[in-house]
Formats: C-alpha cells, sequence, structure tokens
C-alpha cells in the first residue's frame, strides 16, 4: 500500500498557497466591507485545497499514463511516472479527492446561503462542479484542454475571478465590481505561474504532443506574454489600491513586487528554459505574498 508521505509528494504542497491566494484577498476585501464568517472562510480554504490537491492528482495521471511525464522532463519527479504510485491508486486518489472536495463545496454553499437563496446556491453548485470537472480535464481524457493551449484561460477564471469574486460573493450576496482589478491581477499571476512551468517544459511537450500556449507561441512570445501578465497584475494591483485609498497602509504589498520585479529580471536573462524550475516556487510564493500583504494592508 502506497505510503502517506508518497501521497503528501503527490500532492504537491509547494502548489497549496498559490491556490489559496484568491480565498485570502476576496475575504479580506470582504472583511474591510463589514462581511465575514468563520465557517465560510474555513470551508471555502479547504474547498480551494481539494480542488488543488485533485487537480495534480489529475495532472499526474493524465501526463503520465500519456507519456508527457518521461526522462526527458525537467521538475520534481511524478509519481505515477516514478513507479511510487500506480494508475489505479491513482484514480482512486482522484475519486476520494473528487468526493470530499465536492462534499465541502456543497457545506460552503449550504452555510452561505442557507434555504433562503435558492439561485445563488444553484449558481454556485454548478461552479463547484464546473471547477471539479476542470480540475480534472486539464490533462485527463481524449479532449484535454491543457493539451489545448486552453491552460491559463482556465487558470486565470477559476484562480483569480472566481476565487475572488465568488469569495466575497458568499460572504456578502452581492458583487463587489471594483475587486474585479484585484481578481483580474491575481488571476494574471496565476497564469504566469503557469505559463513558466510551460515555459521551463516546452521542449519536452513539443516533443511528447502536449500543445500548450507556449508551444504555440514560441519561445521569444512566451517571455513577452510573461511580462505582460506579471507587470499587467502589479498595475491593476495599484489601480484599485489608487480608487479604494483610504491610508498608507494600503500599500504594504508592494513590498512583495520586489521579489517579482527580480523574477522577471532572471526571466528576462534566462537562455536555457529548463533552468526556470526554481523560479516556479518564487513566482508562486511571491504571489501569496502579494495575497497576504494586500490582505493585512487592508484589515491594519
Amino acid at each position: 500500500m502506497t505510503g502517506f508521505k508518497t501521497w503528501v509528494s503527490a500532492a504537491r504542497l509547494r502548489t497549496l498557497p498559490l491556490s489559496i491566494s484568491g480565498i485570502i484577498v476576496g475575504t479580506t476585501i470582504a472583511v474591510h466591507e463589514g462581511y465575514f464568517s468563520i465557517v465560510i472562510f474555513s470551508l471555502a480554504l479547504g474547498t480551494t485545497l481539494g480542488l488543488q490537491i485533485l487537480s495534480n492528482f489529475a495532472n499526474d495521471y493524465g501526463d503520465g499514463i500519456k507519456g508527457i511525464d518521461n526522462e526527458d522532463r525537467v521538475g520534481p519527479p511524478r509519481a505515477l511516472q516514478s513507479g511510487l504510485i500506480s494508475e489505479k491508486e491513482m484514480k482512486k486518489g482522484m475519486v476520494l479527492t473528487a468526493i470530499l472536495t465536492f462534499l465541502m463545496a456543497i457545506l460552503l454553499i449550504y452555510s452561505a446561503f442557507g434555504q433562503d437563496h435558492f439561485w445563488y446556491a444553484i449558481i454556485f453548485f454548478l461552479l463547484g462542479v464546473s471547477a471539479i470537472t476542470a480540475a480534472i480535464k486539464y490533462t485527463v481524457g481524449t479532449n484535454a484542454y491543457g493539451y489545448r493551449g486552453l491552460g491559463d484561460i482556465f487558470v486565470f477564471i477559476f484562480f483569480g475571478l472566481v476565487a475572488v469574486l465568488g469569495t466575497y460573493f458568499l460572504y456578502a450576496r452581492e458583487i463587489y465590481w471594483i475587486a474585479l482589478l484585484p481578481a483580474s491581477a491575481l488571476g494574471m499571476l496565476s497564469v504566469g505561474v503557469l505559463n513558466l512551468n510551460n515555459m521551463r517544459d516546452r521542449i519536452s511537450d513539443e516533443i511528447s504532443g502536449k500543445v500548450t500556449l507556449v508551444v504555440k507561441m514560441g519561445e521569444r512570445r512566451a517571455k513577452n506574454y510573461h511580462y505582460t501578465l506579471i507587470l499587467g497584475a502589479i498595475f491593476l494591483f495599484l489601480i484599485f489600491s489608487v480608487l479604494t485609498y483610504k491610508e498608507l497602509n494600503n500599500f504594504i504589498y508592494i513590498l512583495a513586487f520586489i521579489p517579482l520585479v527580480l523574477h522577471l529580471k532572471r526571466v528576462v536573462q534566462n537562455k536555457d528554459p529548463r533552468k526556470l524550475d526554481p523560479e516556479l516556487k518564487i513566482l508562486a510564493l511571491s504571489t501569496f505574498a502579494v495575497a497576504a500583504l494586500f490582505g493585512i494592508g487592508l484589515l491594519i
């Protein structure tokens, strides 16, 4: 039987801080506007972590059975690729994670809307089902959208717009339209992590037939796209803070822009995309730091 440590490794803990960044931003904006529930916050965190782990398991499984994860791949070894987890075990892990995540999503929806807001509950139920489906279909199945250059769109929607605006709506039961700015910014940073991952794997993906957006664009345009994502996110965060400015503390998250700018410098100087692997962790943690400091700046 596969050990606990192996499953923890397959869950890819380094991806989890990025996944909850949208929950942090959406929640702190809600608190700033006078809304909060510890139950909603806890269930939102649990659901989001479940979706991310499900996505990681599905990605491991999908790339593994299709031969995308092979000796040419750069980065940490995958569980299926290395034989630490069998195909059957990974399928069971995906099913169990999907069920637990679905149950948490149902509890979250009920906690937010109860029996008095039926249509809100239906909309979020459909969003939950869509999120679970998207987590699996990124690399699993004959029509996996991650193999057709569509991953960026789904990451932007679910890690940015749904994560921030959806979280706020769970508390307030209304849309805070100006939050589109940080929601879009966070979506762009999350897409930046995916783009960086795909730049790192461009050569092996191209050989294996995995057509990511980077494979379609080529190295030079992928880099320009990356600069646009990071700089665009910085700009949108700043615009939000200028428009909603109340005190200087609102800009404390600018400190987290320092590692982002240094990251961009290293990407500009990079000549071998396979050496971009360390930048994935840096960009993911920098995004989490931006979200955390953004929230702190709103609350103190």
